[in-house]
């Protein structure tokens, strides 16, 4: 599975990476959430490939859908193109996420970003690597050094609360940093290049994967309430471990 789950995002990645100077084809899904040619190709692409050496596997796709990330034995859950925003408009920060959930708990992620050539890799008990290097979260130690990552969301509604959140951590951190891909902000942060991450909007693609390299990379991740997180859950902190109640405890005064 994680073999596979390593080429379908490598393709997935090529061909993205291909369409990335050609002219954009795209809609809105949503409101502030574009879908692109590319996103639906990268992702049928990758269907193929898992339903062909998987058939009876079930796959929660960002475009396709698919079951509750819970149901059954296995779960693949896929964003062909996390961060199409960035895509469109040639913003060079987006990547190929692929997880595997076991009864709904995550199994192997595979994060690969076709533009920088990096593929994170993690598998439960078996560590985080980066181009087959292992990785660790950063050893900062206090919030006031630490550099955090984050996203705005889609609704006027969810981005006030951020920018509540992103006005209280200014005065109390190293720096912010809006990513615009949340798979890829995980990897960062399980690459020890963010210490920490936070996003209040998200979906089970966005961090199937990105969960797992965090933890298995040391990491912690929690929801913004403090309890551990699991897939499916729209609010995430992921963090080194060390700035994580710091950073907690001034997010959840913002959001109060």
């Amino acid at each position: 599975m994680l073999k596979t789950a390593i080429e379908a995002a490598q393709r997935a990645g090529r061909l993205i990476a291909e369409r990335y100077p050609s002219e954009r084809r795209f809609a809105l899904k949503g409101f502030r959430d574009l879908v692109s040619d590319a996103d639906t190709a990268a992702e049928a692409q990758i269907i193929e490939l898992i339903t062909r050496r998987f058939p009876g596997h079930a796959i929660l796709a960002e475009e396709a859908g698919g079951p509750d990330a819970a149901a059954g034995e296995y779960t693949w859950v896929i964003d062909p193109l996390d961060g199409t925003t960035n895509y469109v408009h040639r913003h060079p920060v987006f990547a190929v996420s692929i997880g595997v959930l076991q009864r709904g708990r995550p199994l192997l992620g595979v994060v690969h970003d076709p533009l920088r050539n990096h593929t994170f890799v993690a598998h439960r008990g078996g560590g985080a690597r980066l181009n087959n290097e292992p990785i660790q979260v950063s050893a900062v130690p206090t919030l006031d050094e630490a550099l955090i990552g984050f996203d705005w969301g889609h609704s006027d509604e969810m981005r006030g609360r951020i920018a509540g959140c992103a006005g209280k951590l200014l005065t109390c951190c190293g720096g912010l940093r809006v990513m615009g891909s949340a798979c890829l902000a995980l990897a960062y942060v399980a690459a020890g290049w963010l210490d920490g991450y936070f996003q209040a909007g998200l979906k089970p693609w966005d961090t199937a994967a990105g969960i797992l390299l965090v933890s298995e990379a040391g990491g912690c991740c929690s929801t913004l309430q403090g309890e551990p997180f699991q897939v499916g859950e729209p609010g995430c902190l992921a963090s080194n471990g060390a700035v994580h109640d710091s950073c907690l405890e001034i997010l959840q005064g913002a959001l109060a």
